[in-house]
């Protein structure tokens, strides 16, 4: 028999299980809605500033083709997880393990591909571009929020989607880097990023 009790303990054991990773040990987040902007350098001066309960980018000052917030710290082995918001002709990514920042390239770092109508769909959203490429189809994004997890210990990294593994490789670099959250192009917002050491 089901009693008051069996319920309410029930539905408590159902909150606990839907709480966020912002709770658990060992995450440290830097973004948290409009709030996280001192945790960050913009390198290229695109317009990144807090807007309602996100972090947001729309414009980019000149001819550079991309430009980013990079994180202050460096990271070797982590897991990142960030929840963004896209327009559908966005191009954007998360820059990993960069250990040279001038240039910021899909070269000098690894790039987990934000980038729905990408012209080679090949590497668009959810490859680890150049190394591990995007499903078939490419997940849509665009005008709606996500998430996208980064994880890299070692040589292997691997990139999910809404929850759902994208792309995976074991041939990453090893190396410490900044990470860095792309703009070059369309509407993009990230309203949380966080990040555990592993």
């Amino acid at each position: 028999m089901i009693t008051k009790a069996t319920l309410a303990f029930t539905a408590v054991v159902a909150v606990a299980g839907c709480s966020t990773i912002q709770g658990m040990t060992g995450w440290d987040t830097l973004i948290d809605g409009g709030r996280g902007m001192e945790n960050f350098t913009n390198i290229g001066g695109a317009n990144w500033r807090a807007e309602g309960d996100a972090i947001v980018a729309d414009r980019r000052p000149g001819n550079e083709p991309t430009y980013y917030l990079a994180t202050k710290n460096t990271y070797r082995d982590f897991q990142v997880r960030a929840e963004f918001w896209v327009s559908d002709d966005a191009n954007s990514g998360i820059y990993v393990r960069c250990s040279d920042v001038r240039p910021m390239t899909d070269r000098t770092c690894h790039e987990a591909n934000i980038f729905e109508k990408r012209p080679d769909p090949s590497y668009a959203t959810g490859a680890i571009v150049w190394l591990a490429k995007a499903p078939v189809p490419v997940p849509h994004t665009g005008g709606q929020w996500n998430t996208m997890d980064v994880i890299a210990r070692g040589r292997h990294m691997e990139v999910r989607v809404n929850g759902v593994k994208t792309a995976e490789t074991d041939e990453a670099r090893e190396v410490d880097g900044v990470i860095g959250l792309q703009y070059a192009g369309g509407t993009v917002k990230f309203r949380k990023l966080q990040i555990k050491r592993l």
